[in-house]
Formats: C-alpha cells, structure tokens, sequence
C-alpha cells in the first residue's frame, strides 16, 4: 500500500499563521504574562525546525526577556503535554548551550532561559479556563511522601469563544481566532455541510475585519487547514467504532482477544487509510490536480490518481468504506 506521510503540524498551521508576524506574537505574549513590551524585535524565535514530538511538531516557541516560551495549540484535550514539553526543552536547551558555547562541565554555574509552557486549548469538550498539567501526574509512583527529581507543568488555557474573556480583551488576535472557529462551529449546528460552513465564516470575518488579513492571503490553504482538522476528528471517531465493530467479528471466529486486537488493528488502519482518501477528496474539491496534492501530501503522483479514480467510481460511498476497498485490493496484490 502506498504510504502518504501527512505532516502532523497540517492540523495545527492555522494557529501558527494567525500568529506568525512577531508584532501579533508579542501581543500575545503579553497578554498571557502581563507584561508590556513594544518592540517585537525583542524576540527571537527558537522554533526546531526538525524537532518532532509525538508525530507533531512544536507550534511556537521564542525568547523574550531571557524567558523560553512554548506555545502549543490543541484542538483535543491531552493530558501528556508535559511530557512532550519535557522533550523539547530538553532539545531546545542543548542547542542553546551548544549555539552559546557554554561548558556544563566546568565549575561555573551557567545560566539559562527560564522556561514557560503555554498549550492554547480549543477542542469541543467542554474544559475549565485554565488547567495545569504537571509531568509528575504521569509517574507510576504517586507517593505525597516522595517527589521526583524532575518536573514540567503545561498551563492549559481555553481559547473557546466565551472563555477567558479578559485575555482575549487584551489580544485581539486571539479573540478573532475564536470568533472566527466558533463561527464555524455555528454554521454546522444550524445544519450547514461543513464546506459552506467554513466558506460562510471566512466570508462573514473578512467582511467584519476578523483575521481578515490572513484569510484573504491564505483563503484557499486556511479552507483546506479547517476541512482536514474537523474531518480527521470525525474519521478518528468512526474508525474506532470501526476498530471495535471489527474487533467483535473477528472475536467469534478466532477467539474474543486474539480477535479484539485484530479487529482494532484492521479497524486503525482502515481508519488512517480512510484520513488519507479524505484529504485527497478535500484538496481535489479546491481545484487542485493530482501532481500538487501529490506533493503537499508527499506521496506519488500515481497513488492520488488511483484514489481519485475510485471516489469517481463509487460515488456515494463513504470515505471509510472506500478505505476498505483499497485495503482488500491491497490484500489480494491488485493496484486501486
């Protein structure tokens, strides 16, 4: 079967790019800690390029003040960003002490960046405006006697509309960011196919002037960012339905655990192959041709045609049933 490899980051981008330009950047850093720094060349960004952590790359992390920042944008609550974030620093500090020459060997005390951890929280369950997550929650011995020599805390901060009102007050940029998903999230509760929902928000905010700047440059990516983050969770949801379902067939021929874990193997990889034809069908939608789709997706040419050609034949059929076909071909050695 014909891998395509979906940068994890895809899911995330739109919040990088409501924040890319430092001047937005530091207003919302100085939203988040008070300050009131003016000048946005003050920070420096430290973002690894090449830093992958959990299969998702850090969204943003900078310097201001001697103060390591990380920013991180989820759309699904996960309790183990500290454990992520203890990775990172990690990384990001020994590229700092190699990058400053600075001797951990010597019988100086060096000196370091302070860090902070910031997770920017959006999903659909419902969560308190602020949570702190701590690495020390994750330790197999829970012992009030004894602590850890190590410990990583994550301040979870709910950027929902409604929530966290007087941060989004003092960063407008933030607040637009909500508005801007909440109306999304509006458009399908009144009954709207996700497209004209997405469609309709970014219309309504270029015309009020929310986000108006990178919806107008990026309309067609931003589009496509927002059909690939709400699919994916709705095909993730169905193929561990899927997972089960599957795993209780197998159950009745081959015994309950050897086929529970079949079932959720096949059900998982129906399900990842179900993402892959959903992607191509949203990007084939906006006009693109198999060559561009092909190389955003960094898979072959011949793959996306194959997967085009068969939405065109089994029109009508869900994108995890067309996953299942590719599945079976590929279990009998036939091209899709």
């Amino acid at each position: 079967m014909q891998q395509i490899n979906i940068n994890r980051n895809y899911k995330d981008r739109l919040f990088r790019l409501a924040f890319q330009e430092k001047g937005d950047l530091l207003d919302l850093y100085n939203a988040v800690s008070g300050r009131q720094y003016t000048n946005p060349e003050d920070i420096i960004i430290t973002t690894l390029a090449d830093a992958i952590y959990l299969g998702m790359k850090n969204d943003i992390s900078f310097l201001v003040s001697d103060v390591l920042n990380l920013y991180e944008h989820q759309s699904s609550f996960n309790p183990n960003m500290p454990v992520r974030g203890l990775n990172y620093f990690a990384d990001t500090y020994r590229e700092y002490i190699e990058i400053n020459g600075l001797d951990i060997y010597g019988e100086k005390l060096i000196r370091l960046p302070m860090p902070q951890y910031i997770v920017f929280y959006n999903g659909m369950k419902e969560e308190p405006d602020r949570v702190e997550l701590r690495l020390s929650d994750a330790f197999l011995c829970q012992n009030p006697e004894e602590n850890g020599c190590l410990e990583c805390r994550a301040t979870m901060i709910n950027i929902n509309y409604g929530h966290n009102e007087e941060l989004m007050d003092r960063c407008k940029r933030l607040k637009d960011y909500a508005v801007f998903v909440n109306r999304i999230r509006e458009n399908e509760r009144r009954g709207m196919a996700l497209n004209e929902a997405v469609e309709l928000a970014v219309n309504s905010c270029i015309n009020e002037g929310i986000l108006a700047d990178i919806l107008k440059k990026n309309r067609a990516e931003v589009c496509n960012l927002i059909l690939y983050e709400y699919d994916e969770q709705k095909q993730l949801a169905i193929a561990r339905e899927g997972a089960k379902k599957a795993g209780r067939e197998e159950g009745r021929e081959e015994g309950r655990a050897q086929g529970i874990a079949q079932g959720i193997a096949q059900g998982i990889a129906q399900g990842r192959e179900a993402e892959k034809v959903m992607v191509i069908r949203n990007m084939a939608a906006k006009a693109l041709d198999p060559r561009s789709i092909a190389d955003m997706l960094d898979t072959e040419e011949s793959y996306v045609k194959n997967v085009l050609n068969l939405l065109a034949e089994k029109i009508g059929k869900t994108d995890l049933e067309i996953a299942g076909i590719l599945l079976n071909r590929n279990k009998t050695g036939k091209n899709p």
